[in-house]
């Protein structure tokens, strides 16, 4: 998995066995990821990688995430529930999502049309974690993680993954990652996870 952001847009995420081939997700969509990280940039953010993708942060806060998957490509904004999407453009990220967080593109002329709209909630996200304004945590069945949920909302893939296990085995990886006291080991466990996840498994199954 990738650490350079610049790596990404070489080869791709390092993810999958579609990594730096001309089938790589990254090169199908190249365009609109090229102009979904200018964006990101000329707001002043940070570019950094995590989870094998670009991440954009300010003030030590992540601010928004790009993926790119054989359907679509995404911008995913993190802490997503301080804004108010008063145009209708958020998505979320899988069944299990708590709130609407991304926004889906299928052609780079996607992105040019809705730049208005990524520069507003872009702005907004930064100044949120310039004043230290956070999210209200909303109820859910299951208490995960905040690591767990933050990945999930900006992981379509994965977010879909988790949704589809049972009860029992999404707990057990509620508990596994929970038994972490270091917010950076939790995130390290959920990258660690996230085979079994994909491929329907629990916590402790082999």
């Amino acid at each position: 998995m990738i650490t350079d952001p610049d790596e990404f847009f070489k080869v791709g995420c390092g993810r999958c066995k579609r990594f730096a081939t001309a089938d790589c997700s990254v090169k199908k969509w190249q365009e609109g990821l090229a102009l979904l990280r200018e964006i990101c940039r000329s707001e002043g953010l940070e570019e950094t990688a995590k989870w094998g993708h670009p991440c954009y942060m300010a003030h030590d806060r992540n601010i928004a995430l790009l993926g790119a998957f054989q359907k679509d490509f995404t911008l995913s904004f993190m802490n997503a529930s301080l804004i108010s999407d008063v145009h209708g453009v958020l998505q979320k990220a899988g069944p299990n999502a708590q709130v609407p967080s991304l926004i889906r593109f299928g052609s780079a002329a996607d992105v040019v049309e809705r730049e208005p709209i990524l520069r507003e909630y872009l702005q907004h996200l930064n100044g949120c974690a310039e004043r230290g304004e956070k999210p209200i945590k909303a109820p859910s069945p299951m208490d995960l993680p905040d690591e767990l949920v933050e990945v999930l909302d900006a992981d379509p893939e994965l977010a879909e993954a988790f949704a589809s296990l049972t009860p029992g085995r999404q707990r057990s990886y509620a508990i596994g990652i929970s038994g972490a006291k270091k917010s950076e080991t939790r995130f390290a466990r959920i990258e660690k996870f996230r085979p079994k996840i994909l491929s329907g498994k629990g916590a402790n199954e082999r």
